[in-house]
């Protein structure tokens, strides 16, 4: 997570970087966002070098390559458009046999017009009229069941294809949501699933939402190595999820940050749960059953906000954050739900708090 300065250059940094896939006509998907804001931070001057490289007409396969290489998930996000395109070619296929099908009833009912018509005429003879009427009905009876057998196949087979398509859509969806390490959802789904808190004040009204952070992670990263940290955070991820109902989300939101948005939660039953999550791991042993080396113990701290407190998501999320800083601030280990009033200490340099 980010100092609370750097959070305050975002919507800034947002828009300067629009603008400028805007004027260099980079189409606005979220996966090419990701990459020119990157690349403006400077996070990584290896994909900076390699996209200025690409000029200001640089195309989506030349973008989705170098997206490949620096970031797992936009691989999911090329799949994703692939298979929605296919799915769309597979629509109009079937949207196109369905109007055949239309085209051949409306035939169908001309012939029989036509055929009344010649009935109704006094002009033949009534033998006459019976053997034309029984040949045109009869042959276009039987074309039309022969055309409506053979379109009812393949609407059939379209049916099954695009199912099969939808199945992979699905798990590309589903991919692109979660967290490689830890398996739970990522941040993508998190700020999905926050932003649909506030499109019902039934939810508005009864959720809450934690955000709890690993105490001095970055001293077990650098003691033991980041393969041990990696290894405390899939375990620290499994730790919140057994200690959640089976209705709460839960998120890996960044670094060893995690996220739980509760429904049909007050505020006693949020602070019980993160109290829940925060004891059971820092009873939970870290140790490593080959050579003995204990790593933990492992504690979080918790910030908690109700959504009925906030305006809006971002307004939730923040004010979550400033609880979290505040029981980071005030020792770790511990739980803080938001009042107002809290700030962040803006003259002092929030990453350590986060360490």
């Amino acid at each position: 997570m980010q100092a609370a300065s750097n959070k305050a250059q975002i919507p800034d940094i947002a828009a300067q970087v629009t603008y400028a896939m805007r004027i260099m006509g980079i189409s606005p998907l979220p996966r090419n966002y990701e990459l020119y804001y990157e690349a403006y931070i400077g996070s990584n001057p290896k994909l900076t070098k390699e996209l200025a490289a690409l000029g200001s007409r640089a195309t989506q396969e030349e973008l989705d390559s170098i997206g490949a290489r620096y970031f797992a998930h936009h691989h999911h996000a090329v799949g994703v458009d692939r298979v929605h395109t296919h799915l769309a070619t597979e629509l109009g296929d079937l949207l196109a046999l369905l109007k055949e099908e239309q085209f051949a009833l409306e035939n169908y009912n001309r012939v029989l017009g036509e055929t009344f018509q010649n009935i109704s005429s006094k002009s033949h003879s009534s033998v006459e009229i019976l053997r034309q009427a029984v040949g045109i009905l009869t042959e276009a009876t039987a074309d039309t069941m022969n055309q409506g057998k053979e379109r009812a196949e393949n609407v059939s087979l379209k049916s099954v294809e695009m199912e099969v398509i939808r199945q992979e859509l699905d798990e590309y969806k589903r991919i692109a949501n979660t967290d490689s390490l830890t398996r739970l959802a990522n941040r993508r789904a998190f700020d999905e699933k926050l932003a649909g808190v506030y499109n019902s004040e039934q939810l508005r009204t009864y959720t809450g939402l934690l955000i709890a952070d690993i105490d001095h992670f970055k001293k077990v990263n650098d003691t033991y190595g980041h393969p041990v940290g990696d290894k405390i955070l899939a375990t620290v991820g499994t730790v919140i999820r057994s200690n959640l109902r089976r209705d709460a989300f839960v998120a890996r939101t960044g670094g060893e940050e995690f996220a739980i948005i509760l429904n049909d939660s007050g505020v006693e039953e949020s602070l019980q749960v993160a109290e829940r999550i925060r004891n059971a791991l820092a009873t939970t042993p870290f140790k490593n059953s080959k050579t003995g080396v204990n790593y933990g113990p492992i504690t979080l701290s918790v910030g908690v906000c109700q959504a009925s407190h906030a305006d809006d998501p971002i307004d939730l999320y923040n004010k979550a954050d400033v609880a979290l800083y505040c029981a980071k601030n005030a020792g770790r280990n511990r739980t803080i739900l938001f009042e107002e009033g809290m700030k962040k200490d803006t003259g002092k340099n929030w990453l350590i708090y986060r360490k």
